[in-house]
């Protein structure tokens, strides 16, 4: 579970009661479902306008995501899986790592490995991995994209439902009391529209990006040891090349040899 999205949705909801109350206004008041109509189906219209149904088929994945991402291997983990592969293949050869692919749970070091055992030729295997890559990321610059939408249209769509409850508003001048009542209800609207676009959408589109950054660079990752084992690089020198993409604060509690 990503604690960190439940705890901004539960803050981001008792800071916006507690406004409310502070203000002195009732939370009843948010129980409008003229508002919410305007806001989350006009929302869900809006990305069923811009997007195609095999994109938003992945919606729910992608909410899923944002509460329970996916458990990468540590890049410390793969720093010594690699510079165990790496010792295993200068021993005894690189077919000797066809033993260890079943142990493999990633399916895209797998495959990069698996190529390196056929013999296949460095630059096809890096032109192979980096394909991979790039598909993978236009997948999630993709999904990240409807959240970013979604919260450019709610905020909007809030000053349309402001514009529908003011003009409902409107004919009701012949009663003040009524009329005050008319107008408060009409910026619901509005309210709900700017805490969705962004307290809800535009920082769930953010994670999806960082998430997505995270995968990629541990991809990246595994190309460089692949491609460094393929060239039967020392372990030493593939821990090296590894070593940059781990934190220079991290470096030393992972490191497998001593300093020189």
């Amino acid at each position: 579970m990503e604690k960190s999205t439940v705890i901004g949705l539960i803050i981001g909801i008792i800071a916006i009661s507690t406004g409310l109350v502070f203000k002195g206004a009732s939370l009843t008041v948010l129980i409008n479902p003229a508002a919410a109509m305007i806001i989350f189906a006009g929302t869900i219209a809006c990305l069923f306008n811009a997007f195609p149904m095999r994109d938003l088929k992945r919606f729910p994945e992608l909410v899923k995501l944002l509460f329970r991402p996916p458990q990468l291997m540590p890049k410390e983990k793969l720093l010594k899986t690699f510079v165990e592969l790496s010792q295993i293949a200068r021993r005894e050869g690189i077919l000797a790592l066809e033993n260890r692919i079943g142990d493999i749970e990633d399916p895209f070091l797998r495959n990069g490995l698996s190529m390196v055992i056929d013999g296949l030729d460095p630059e096809f295997v890096s032109d192979v991995l980096d394909a991979e890559i790039q598909s993978m990321q236009e997948r999630h610059q993709t999904g990240a994209l409807i959240f970013t939408q979604a919260g450019t249209y709610a905020p909007t769509l809030g000053v349309l439902g402001a514009v529908i409850g003011l003009v409902a508003a409107l004919g009701n001048l012949q009663d003040i009391e009524v009329l005050g009542q008319s107008i408060a209800a009409a910026f619901i609207a509005t309210l709900f529209g700017i805490f969705t676009g962004y307290v809800i959408w535009h920082p769930f589109a953010n994670k999806l990006k960082l998430l997505s950054k995270q995968e990629i660079e541990l991809r990246q990752m595994m190309i460089e040891g692949i491609l460094s084992i393929q060239a039967g690089d020392s372990p030493t020198a593939l821990e090296a090349k590894l070593m940059v993409f781990i934190p220079q604060s991290e470096r030393k509690a992972v490191r497998t040899r001593p300093e020189v």
